[in-house]
């Protein structure tokens, strides 16, 4: 059955998905229907589809499908740009609002811009595990500065989930690691039963860090939320930062802070609307 829905598309960091209202617009499929608008040549081009819901307990809800039709536990920069979205519409007119996701209820705070419009979004991510048997096979679930084989190498990084599984990789330079042949590798070595999201970072002369990421069911992307706050936590454990960071991603610069005194991990960064528009699609 063919039907028409409204869609906004965003990017956080370059970290770009197609947003939809499921009060306004439900969707039966969202998988295949992620899978079509999602891609770059037929459809409307994204890392994604996350549908935006209300929820009894939270005030708003989030689902996340990657581009190949699988559903995401959490996204930073998707959450961010659900936090611009309910508040650019009208949808609330709070600065600090509760999200439910599959990993949990975030906190987002928004700083509104002089146009009344939201200028930033911080939202709380929850506090790091290093330790997950269910997503890292090594002994004790935990990798730090541990050796992972795939693809006939061995590959050193540390595992840091955010709720959904990452493996960071700390090399001489990121900007020029071949992601696109290591990143599948990785993602489904048998250390990660449920598949991994891949992340190469270089710490540079001012302390930032430069990353690079492979996200899990979405290929390379030009950012990635959890990546970012996994690369900080990572950075932090192996002594490479302090517990504030500033990282730059291909798609632009995002800030992450591991606070000592809650144990949660806060990401800031920018959250745009790049256009909006109709499509039809079968549901």
């Amino acid at each position: 059955m063919k039907k028409v829905l409204e869609f906004t598309k965003m990017h956080g960091a370059g970290n770009d998905y197609v947003y939809v209202d499921t009060e306004r617009f439900p969707i039966l499929s969202p998988e295949r229907t992620s899978r079509v608008l999602s891609d770059r040549h037929k459809g409307i081009g994204s890392d994604g589809l996350i549908l935006i819901g209300r929820s009894g307990a939270a005030g708003f809800s989030m689902r996340i499908f990657n581009a190949d039709g699988s559903e995401a536990m959490m996204c930073g920069n998707g959450a961010r740009c659900v936090g611009k979205y309910v508040y650019d519409k009208g949808l609330t007119r709070q600065t600090d609002i509760a999200l439910q996701t599959l990993s949990g209820t975030k906190r987002l705070h928004i700083t509104p811009g002089p146009d009344g419009r939201a200028a930033a979004v911080t939202v709380g991510m929850g506090a790091p595990c290093t330790a997950d048997t269910s997503q890292c096979a090594a002994p004790g679930g935990q990798l730090l500065e541990g050796v992972v084989e795939a693809g006939g190498r061995q590959f050193t990084g540390t595992f840091v989930s955010m709720g959904n599984p990452h493996f960071v990789i700390f090399c001489d330079d990121a900007a020029t690691r071949d992601i696109a042949a290591d990143g599948p590798l990785l993602e489904r070595a048998t250390a990660f039963p449920e598949r991994c999201n891949i992340e190469f970072a270089t710490l540079r002369a001012d302390g930032s860090l430069r990353v690079r990421v492979w996200e899990r069911g979405s290929g390379v992307t030009m950012a990635c939320g959890t990546g970012a706050c996994a690369v900080a936590v990572a950075a932090f454990l192996t002594g490479r930062s302090g517990r504030t960071v500033d990282i730059a991603m291909d798609g632009g610069d995002l800030h992450a802070e591991w606070d000592e005194a809650t144990g949660e991990v806060l990401l800031s960064g920018p959250a745009e609307i790049v256009f909006e528009g109709r499509v039809e699609i079968d549901d």
